[in-house]
């Protein structure tokens, strides 16, 4: 009998009990339950149509005491039926879906993915793809309902301290700005990330032809930045931005005269 068969065999009228929806006598509520770890392929959505990518999900819902469990599946449903391209706009949408779903009150739904920006190399003029890693995060609990768009932007900062002190150099390295923000208005990631590239001592490329290395070497000398510089220069065009409520910025410089990082973390609101 092949499995086709086996479940044919089964009557119609037998009831499957929903172990998940019993009653709990333990009465403790909890906050978060649900899955993480997932990965899915996905369509983001971009100005330039839907960009293909892979994201990693965590999705959960606040249980009541009574409850005994939730309906892990249905969350793992909901990515299958997810068929639009997946924004910051339209994240409160699938979350109000997966709160009806999980019939739940309060949850949380975020996806972490690379995306990629063309790119035109300053001096040739040629063009190119680099990464960028996004979390998307929705979610709504008692104090209402918010969005956050996390984004690591890699960048390159040269030491102004290694400068004044060298008769000829300085010491330069990459390093990781990442910005989260809790949206007030929509700002696109291409805009965000140039928040950063913007602060820095120069901003990267998937590709340079030789003109364009000596160009962006020569920018980053004229223009050294300590970890403190650079964030603060980075938080200095989030606090008069009026797409930008709550946020937390962090520098990371990958110090290549050191084996340890430079590092900076500020938190503060928008002009939102």
């Amino acid at each position: 009998m092949n499995t086709r068969d086996s479940f044919a065999a089964i009557p119609q009228s037998i009831v499957i009990p929903d172990v998940q929806a019993s009653h709990d006598a333990r009465r403790v509520p909890i906050q978060k339950v649900g899955i993480k770890g997932v990965r899915y392929p996905i369509l983001v959505a971009t100005s330039a149509g839907d960009q293909p990518s892979v994201a990693e999900f965590a999705m959960n819902v606040a249980l009541p005491a009574e409850q005994k469990g939730t309906h892990m599946s249905r969350f793992v449903a909901l990515l299958e039926e997810q068929k639009a391209g997946w924004s910051a706009e339209a994240l409160p949408g699938v979350l109000a879906t997966m709160l009806a779903k999980l019939e739940a009150e309060a949850g949380e739904i975020a996806l972490t993915f690379p995306y990629f920006i063309r790119k035109t190399a300053p001096v040739s003029g040629v063009s190119s793809l680099l990464d960028y890693v996004v979390t998307l995060r929705a979610e709504r609990s008692p104090a209402g309902e918010s969005v956050w768009v996390k984004m690591v932007v890699p960048v390159t900062s040269l030491c102004p301290c290694s400068k004044e002190i060298s008769e000829y150099g300085a010491h330069n390295q990459r390093s990781h700005v990442t910005i989260e923000v809790e949206l007030a208005k929509p700002f696109a990631l291409e805009a965000i990330a140039r928040v950063a590239e913007d602060s820095a001592s120069a901003e990267l490329y998937g590709l340079l032809k030789r003109m364009d290395e000596k160009h962006v070497t020569e920018n980053a000398y004229d223009n050294p930045k300590f970890v403190e510089d650079l964030i603060r220069d980075v938080v200095s065009r989030l606090q008069q931005d009026e797409r930008v409520g709550a946020f937390t910025v962090e520098v990371e410089n990958f110090e290549s005269i050191h084996n340890h990082s430079a590092y900076a973390q500020i938190s503060g609101r928008g002009a939102a």
